[in-house]
């Protein structure tokens, strides 16, 4: 018996959430999707009891709360990162064929689905600790200590079966994609939107109300330079420009996301009928987004809890080539000469001027990350010309003109697939780039997955639709 097999008896006491017995309709669906949103967005404002609000000895870097749905300081602290990180090791473990389990019976779907559970509780126990321990709240009493981490642990198994219960078909989607979107469309509308101020630079947080503040302000006083402060704000809080350069990405990735790349196939069981395959012109999505922003944000996580206990005056040579950084009201800022320094995204179009090294650099290992995980991901994820190819086999598709063979139709889709892989890496990545140097609402990943997030939900709801209109369409596709 494996390792694996023998883990089965435990668990069995996980917390389960059970699939619906009889189809839940549309209405009932979008009740519950609903109601795990209410639920999400109340955590992400209720502060952790027994800490100070803004009490904290470092904080967590901007994309992090992004791709994670996490909110500082809130019970959402530690977001969906350890559903996340369990997802991510299972999928390549499993799809690297490094841990054997066949996903194909019921039998290796519950374990894989257990294994995932497992691991995602265990995740949150160590971020949990990692967090108290690391100093993210101060030096707190023991008795402080274990309410904390009571809070955290409690708040992420909630969004663990908020998002099972979403998945096995009460609601629509999943918890994890909800969330994400929803954390993002929140961050966009306050930047846009916030009447807080007046900041340092004299103006209101978001970009409509520091506009329409500086025009009235020029209008009084005649003084039209703090207009132009308001259109590009050098330091780098929300403004109008990065606002109109949201609208302008936010269509030019719905059209990318909408672009295909149609293969030919017959289907021998229907007489050789005759139809398309399409393949996504962004064929991985934001997967690399997500791998790459969470390997930049655990380095700067660790960097941050290693520099506040062991090198807090940047006196350390060795340490200082790591990590050096400056406390500010906004938080850490990583000083030039350090790793950290050159891994921090630039938030800013005058960043290319002051520091083009940087820049750079930045760029060159953020879209070579993106590209390599790209590639990675397909392989480890049944999305690789080899797996493709056995699907359309098994579903008596072949390519017309081709022998039905999975080797020969591998050799056609492999001279489409890895090209768009990489071309998906490559351009998510550079508008990734883009997005943050013009300031975009809600930060360049966060645009990528709030599209990508939207046009799933977009073919789920019209699925869902034609299946409420059409029951037979329902047993036809399994469902």
């Amino acid at each position: 018996m494996g390792v694996t097999e023998s883990l089965e008896n435990l668990l069995r006491f996980l917390p389960e959430i059970i699939r619906p017995e009889r189809r839940v309709s549309l209405r009932e669906k979008m009740f519950w999707t609903g109601l795990a949103l209410i639920i999400y967005l109340v955590m992400t404002q209720i502060p952790l009891y027994g800490i100070p609000w803004r009490a904290s000895q470092y904080e967590q870097i901007f994309f992090l709360q992004i791709v994670l749905a996490s909110k500082r300081g809130t019970l959402m602290e530690l977001g969906i990162g350890p559903i996340v990180t369990s997802g991510l090791i299972w999928q390549l473990l499993v799809g690297s064929k490094v841990i054997n389990i066949d996903l194909s019976t019921p039998k290796g779907r519950a374990l894989f689905t257990g294994l995932e559970k497992l691991f995602a509780i265990i995740f949150t126990i160590v971020e949990a600790l990692a967090y108290i321990v690391g100093g993210a709240y101060g030096r707190l009493p023991l008795a402080t200590a274990t309410i904390v981490f009571l809070q955290l642990v409690s708040a992420t198994l909630i969004i663990m079966l908020l998002d099972e219960m979403l998945q096995k078909g009460w609601g629509l989607g999943s918890g994890i994609s909800l969330f994400i979107a929803a954390g993002v469309a929140q961050q966009i509308f306050w930047e846009m939107l916030s009447p807080f101020g007046p900041l340092a630079d004299g103006l209101y947080y978001g970009a409509i109300p520091a506009f329409v503040y500086a025009v009235v302000n020029a209008t009084s006083s005649g003084n039209w330079t703090i207009v132009r402060e308001a259109l590009i704000r050098p330091s780098g809080w929300p403004s109008m420009l990065g606002l109109i350069f949201t609208i302008l990405i936010f269509i030019i990735l719905v059209y990318l996301e909408s672009m295909q790349v149609e293969i030919p196939i017959s289907i021998s069981r229907y007489r050789g009928i005759r139809a398309k395959i399409p393949f996504k012109f962004l064929y991985v999505s934001n997967i690399p987004i997500i791998l790459v922003s969470a390997l930049l944000a655990d380095f700067h996580i660790f960097a941050q809890i290693a520099w506040n206990n062991l090198n807090p005056h940047n006196e350390n040579p060795w340490f200082n080539f790591i990590a050096m950084y400056n406390v500010t009201q906004r938080g850490y800022v990583p000083l030039p000469g350090s790793l950290a320094y050159y891994l921090t995204p630039p938030r800013s179009i005058s960043s290319i001027f002051e520091d083009p090294i940087r820049v750079l650099v930045y760029s060159a290992l953020f879209i070579l990350f993106s590209v390599l995980f790209s590639i990675a991901w397909i392989e480890t994820s049944g999305m690789d010309a080899w797996s493709q190819a056995k699907q359309l086999a098994e579903a008596g598709m072949q390519i017309p003109g081709f022998r039905k063979a999975p080797k020969v139709m591998a050799a056609i889709l492999n001279k489409y697939i890895p090209t768009l892989a990489i071309l998906s890496g490559l351009i998510v990545g550079i508008i990734a780039i883009i997005s943050d140097l013009v300031g975009v609402l809600g930060s360049g990943i966060g645009i990528l997955l709030l599209v990508g997030i939207l046009i799933q939900y977009q073919a789920l709801l019209a699925r869902e639709q034609a299946m409420e209109m059409y029951p037979m369409l329902g047993k036809l596709l399994g469902t």
